[in-house]
Parts: C-alpha cells; structure tokens; sequence
C-alpha cells in the first residue's frame, strides 16, 4: 500500500502544479470574474459536479509541453488502477454449480472459483491438476488420503491466485486484470469423464460436464460478452486443457457465442506413453505405467475425448491423453508448457530421485526423456519448454523467473496473444477454427517457440532452486548434476570436448 500512498500523492502535487502555475486571478474561487478554461463535466454528472466545491485547472501552464503532460497522466492513471483495486477483495470467491446432477466423485455439488473484473472481455479459466485414480481401489485409496480432490465438503469460501491467476500486475503483467476462474478438480477423471453417481457405482466422474456446467453459468456472468477465453490448466488440468479446448469452443459456438475466441494453455499436461525404466504391477497410481492406467481409467470414468481425434483412434481412445497423439487433431490455438525433465513423468516411469547418486541407466533413461519430449515437440509452434527436473509452472508466484534463450513465460504467453489477434486481422476471421492453419510469421524479437537445447536436467540456470535433501542446502546446475551422478569427465569425452568446457556451457545454460 505504501507504493499506491506514493503515486497518490504525485497525482496531488502534479494537479498542485497545474493550480499554482496559473495566474493569480485565475486561482479565485467561484463566483470570481477570471475567465479560465475548465475541464466540462459529462452531461450525466452535471449536477453533482456543480454542487462540488473545487478549484479551476488552467493548461495554459502546461500548453508549451502538453505531450510530456499528457503521458504524465496516463501513467498516472495506469499507476492509480491498482491502486484502487487494492481497496477490493482481491481473492476469488467460491460459486456451486445450480444444476446438482453434476458433482464431484461422492456426489457433493461441483463448483468454481471467480474474480470478476468488470469491464474486461478476458476470461482466463483455470482447470487444477491432481492425480487420478483408475479402479475402485485406487479410488478408495484417494479418498482416504487425499479427499479434498474427490469432495467439496471442505473447499474453503475463497482462493487466492498466484502466478497468472494472481491479480497482482507486478506478479502478472498480462493477465491480472481478467475474469479470473479457478475450477477445483474433484472427478478425478483427467476431466474427461461423464458418469453420475449411481445405486450400482460409488463414484461420480463428470470432469468434462463440470467443465461444460460451468461454462454455460459464465455466459450469465458476462462471458457472452467476452472476446477471448484462456482455458488454462496444470498436470492433469493441463491435459484436461488438450482434451476440453475444443469442446469449449463448440459448445460456445454452438449456442450462438462464434466470436468469443477460445485458446489453450497446458502446462505439465504433455506426458509420454514410454515404457517405464522399470516395470511395476499396475497396483497404485503413482507405479503404474501411464498406458495401462489411461486404459484402464477411460473405461473406469466413461471418459470423453475430442471427436476428431476419437475418429484418428478408433478403439484406442486412450491415445488421446497424451499431447503429442492428440495435437495435430485440435482446432483451437494451444500453447504447450512443459518441462523437459517432468518430475511426474519421472515418478510414473519408476525414476525416483530419493537424493542418493542415480545409476548410469537410470542417467541414461532421463537424457532419452528428454530427447523423447523434445522431439514430440517440434512441430508445436507456440510452447516455452526449459531443460529443468521440475513439474507446474504457470500459478507459482516467481512463474517470470523462469526463461528459454532470454524470454521468460509470461513475455512468450504474450507474443503468442499478439500474434493471434493479428492472424485475426489478417484472415478477417473470428472462426477459432481458422488460428491454427493461418499463422502469420513470427514477430521480430518477440518469440513463441521456445525450448532449451541443453541435453542436461537443471542446465538451465534460470531453473527453479533444487535442495539437497538430505543437507536442506541450495544446489546449482554443476552441484546438482554431480550429485546425481553425473560424471563431467566420462560426459566430456562421449562428446568430445574439453571437460572445462563442458563445465562452463553447463554454468551459463548452453
């Protein structure tokens, strides 16, 4: 609040200079006979303006240099809107969709955070990630353990965002002062499915028709207004995001909203139906290979996928779950987030990093993933995917912190926004369907396709901070890849290339 005292009080000493920079005559009060020019109040706010006691402007003080005025205020201006809003409960308050039949796993009503910001045509809607369960154990065991995933019983009345859900412009530059949707998953489902809770199951899994629920009561919030809608989300959000971005879009053109343009942001959502560094029994969540859990869980949730990549798989619905299958069937515009070197993947691929040394096939297993990623990546136009053993990134509160080649996340998410609003003009289109097909060539020094291209977890130095876990200690990239095991000399000589050298790239993230 100190900051918004400050800009206050340059906005009272400008008006102040404006005041006394006039001559003497023209500073009495009304009722003088001083003739000066007067900013003329709007017709709908005469009456209170005349009642107002106040004091005559005069810009003749100004005249020689009103364009250096001019930009006084309306940085003014911009510094006094958050300011405002600050007064304003800033957290987003909990909504339970009107329709009960769709609710979360035990069948307490599905719901929806909000912040409303009245005036903007920006919706950025917001899917949680969590997990999923497959089976009537592993969903048991979820219940027990992590309830607050499968019930709305305990959610709190209101949320805070963080990252670009925060209302904050110094912690989201480009999305702060948007309506703001945070839905809470509780179908545990990957947002895919579609099956009530009956006499015969013990579960609701409806993450698709939450989704579409609260959509439609959006439309009564101003959203039939709307210009663009982000559906953002991470992990499973994220791939609940590859999944719904399309049904979003069709659902809202389909009931005469074709103009509001709708995008995707999945972040941590992009997994890789591989084979597992060591093969487990599909007992649980977390040691469950990736393929067998999807199959198993699609038939389990009745999940929904995309009908045009439904019709690429026939009878192998589950490859929809994974981004680089599904992509190339999309029409929305989508921007990928993803970690090269993705914890989740890692823990359902059997690679646990417990803090001790890691073997050379183990080493060798996380260099493949990400080589794997990276080229599942390539014909994906718009992403931001740095070389780190990390998983989320989008709703941390240091998300700028992190950057590819110079251009942190929030700088590429909006180039990626500039370049579709001119694709827009350019084509003289609102149809979402016309985006992906029409890219206009990227904007000079404003890039959109951004992946590491050091081969190593953490080379990056922009990485998030990595602690031992035994010491608590901070590590850097050198530090963190030697206590992984990584033997700088064998590495140096496999690409043949000086050990100092190598050494140095690693520091500064080539």
């Amino acid at each position: 609040m100190r900051s918004c005292s400050v800009v206050v009080w340059r906005f009272c000493l400008l008006l102040l200079f404006i005041h006394m920079s006039a001559p003497a005559e023209a500073r009495r009060v009304r009722g003088g006979r001083a003739q000066t020019r007067r900013v003329q109040p709007s017709p709908p706010h005469r009456e209170r303006a005349e009642a107002a006691e106040s004091f005559p402007l005069d810009f003749t003080a100004v005249e020689g240099n009103m364009d250096n005025f001019m930009i006084q205020i309306k940085n003014l201006a911009q510094s006094l809107y958050p300011c405002s809003a600050q007064k304003l409960d800033q957290d987003m308050k909990l909504h339970f969709v009107k329709n009960a039949s769709v609710t979360c796993n035990d069948g307490t009503p599905a719901g929806y955070y909000i912040k409303e910001s009245k005036g903007s045509k920006r919706w950025l809607v917001f899917l949680e990630g969590g997990w999923y369960c497959f089976s009537r154990q592993t969903c048991d065991s979820r219940y027990e353990t992590m309830t607050g995933l499968m019930s709305s019983t305990k959610w709190p009345l209101t949320r805070t965002g963080t990252g670009i859900l925060s209302p904050q412009p110094e912690e989201n530059p480009h999305w702060w002062n948007a309506n703001i949707v945070f839905i809470p998953y509780c179908s545990s489902d990957v947002w895919s499915g579609a099956t009530p809770k009956t006499d015969h199951s013990d579960y609701a899994f409806m993450g698709s028709l939450i989704i579409k629920e609260v959509v439609n009561e959006l439309l009564t919030k101003g959203l039939d207004n709307a210009k663009f809608l982000l559906l953002a989300g991470s992990s499973a959000g994220g791939t609940g995001v590859l999944l719904n971005v399309d049904h979003v879009a069709e659902q809202l053109a389909s009931q005469g909203y074709k103009r509001v343009q709708v995008r995707g942001l999945a972040d941590s959502g992009w997994f890789l139906d591989n084979k597992q560094y060591k093969f487990t029994d599909c007992l649980d969540t977390i040691s469950c290979a990736p393929t067998e859990a999807i199959k198993r869980g699609i038939r389990y949730w009745g999940g929904l996928v995309p009908e045009s990549c439904r019709q690429v798989h026939v009878g192998e619905e589950w490859k929809c779950f994974f981004g680089y299958e599904v992509y190339p069937t999309l029409k929305s515009p989508l921007f990928v987030v993803q970690w090269l070197f993705d914890e989740a993947q890692l823990t359902v691929d059997n690679i646990h990093l417990t803090g001790q040394p890691v073997h050379e096939g183990q080493w060798r297993y996380i260099q493949n993933l990400g080589h794997e990623l990276r080229s599942t990546l390539h014909d994906v136009p718009a992403m931001f995917a740095p070389s780190c053993l990390s998983h989320e990134l989008i709703t941390r509160t240091n998300w700028m912190d992190i950057q590819v080649k110079g251009t942190s996340l929030p700088r590429a998410l909006h180039c990626w926004d500039r370049s579709l609003q001119d694709n827009v003009h350019i084509n003289g289109s609102h149809d979402n369907h016309n985006h992906q097909k029409h890219k206009p060539p990227p904007m000079r020094g404003c890039p959109q396709h951004l992946i590491d291209s050091c081969p190593w977890p953490h080379c990056n130095p922009t990485c998030p901070t990595i602690r031992d876990q035994l010491t608590g200690q901070e590590m850097n990239a050198i530090q963190f890849l030697k206590h992984m095991g990584f033997d700088v000399q064998k590495m140096a000589q496999q690409q043949g290339m000086d050990p100092r050298k190598l050494l140095g790239m690693l520091s500064n993230g080539s």
